[in-house]
């Protein structure tokens, strides 16, 4: 059975940081795919906020662009994503995805993060 298990989210005053973390047990990330942080917030539809492929290349929604950066541990499976200069609007509760290719995707629970004004 596959488990995406994200920390690291918080309350936090703008401007601050906090660094998410998704450990994923019964799948590899050895196994290429597409690594992937979304997050939604009350009313709001789910929106990618970063993703990572395989070889490296990465993604990023443009509200977070410059300050978030996302990567991946493939030997301890487990996906990051750094967030820098938090703003009030980043407030949401964010969602570990990790994709095989060609294969479906799987979730994680979700992490709460607060940014306070």
């Amino acid at each position: 059975q596959v488990q995406l298990v994200e920390s690291g989210g918080g309350l936090v005053q703008a401007g601050g940081s906090l660094r998410l973390s998704c450990v994923a047990s019964g799948i590899t990330f050895r196994i290429s795919g597409i690594g992937a942080w979304y997050r939604q917030a009350p009313g709001n539809q789910r929106e990618l906020v970063a993703s990572i492929a395989t070889g490296g290349r990465t993604n990023f929604g443009d509200s977070v662009k410059g300050r978030f950066t996302i990567s991946r541990d493939n030997a301890n499976n487990t996906l990051y994503l750094q967030m820098n200069s938090l703003k009030p609007e980043d407030t949401a509760v964010y969602y570990c995805n990790y994709r095989p290719y060609g294969s479906s995707a799987y979730w994680g629970q979700g992490t709460q993060v607060t940014v306070s004004s």
